[in-house]
């Protein structure tokens, strides 16, 4: 069964600046609320692409932004320390 959703990097990448980028991912935003389905947003790199993301109620999102890649161990602890909902962009 399906339960999340994931928009790719190709939308998040400019949906700060492109207006059609926005306008998919508000669909997928609405279509997964009124199918009860997780979000997640891969590719975030900047502050902006946060605030705007979770203003259309995205939770989940993965990218530059919150981490480089990392090996499994350091991959742990960073998880354990930063488990939870999307943090909002800074002010």
């Amino acid at each position: 069964p399906v339960d999340i959703l994931k928009i790719d990097k190709s939308f998040v990448q400019d949906c700060d600046k492109n207006s059609s980028s926005l306008a998919l991912i508000s669909g997928i935003m609405g279509m997964s609320k009124g199918l009860n389905l997780s979000v997640v947003a891969e590719g975030i790199e900047t502050a902006e692409q946060v605030q705007l993301l979770r203003q259309m109620g995205c939770q989940i999102g993965q990218g530059y932004y919150f981490s480089k890649p990392l090996p499994a161990d350091q991959c742990y602890a960073f998880l354990m320390q930063h488990s939870g909902p999307m943090p909002s962009a800074p002010h």
